[in-house]
């Protein structure tokens, strides 16, 4: 059970720093909305590496970091363009069904590829899809609680803060991988 959990929590890094950028700038109901979808996501797309097994984790593994270092980049990108056209009170809430889709593909594409491994983690796959979803959604409000909080005390313009942070993640996956 414990490298079931110590994956899920390894899985789970991304979408809690990505979730800490959007607590930066709180909006409500985000917080659950962030969990559910990076939980769902990272079970989920831990369950297509699991059923595509050798077949498709070799192609999930081949583009996974391209994919996430360009959406993670475009988004952060985006968010620094944003922050630096608008003042530090005006700047509008960037909210929407493609940032949030596309934040849950980018944080768990890696899933996808260490979902092969289930099998070889001693409990059943189920299990371990449920510790991967689960264990993300509380780190996922975890990190977002934090980044409220830690925006309450630094103050405003903390948008670039999110976007330098989001390239960072991208570029940290790119390199992993290369």
């Amino acid at each position: 059970m414990l490298p079931a959990l110590a994956l899920a929590i390894g899985l789970a890094m991304d979408a809690t720093a990505v979730a800490a950028t959007r607590g930066l700038k709180p909006r409500r109901g985000e917080a659950l909305l962030l969990a559910a979808l990076f939980g769902g996501f990272q079970a989920g797309m831990a369950a297509l590496g699991w059923l595509l097994g050798d077949y498709g984790g070799r192609y999930v593994a081949a583009w996974d970091h391209w994919i996430a270092f360009g959406l993670l980049v475009a988004i952060g990108g985006k968010m620094l363009w944003e922050a630096r056209r608008t003042g530090e009170d005006e700047a509008p809430a960037r909210t929407g069904a493609l940032l949030y889709l596309g934040l849950a593909v980018a944080t768990s594409i890696d899933a996808g590829a260490a979902g092969i491994t289930l099998p070889l983690l001693g409990v059943a796959p189920w299990l371990a899809l449920a510790l991967i979803g689960g264990v993300t959604a509380v780190l996922t409000v975890a990190g977002y609680r934090a980044g409220n909080a830690l925006g309450r005390h630094v103050g405003s313009r903390l948008e670039i803060v999110g976007g330098v942070v989001l390239i960072a993640i991208g570029v940290k996956v790119l390199v992993e991988h290369l």
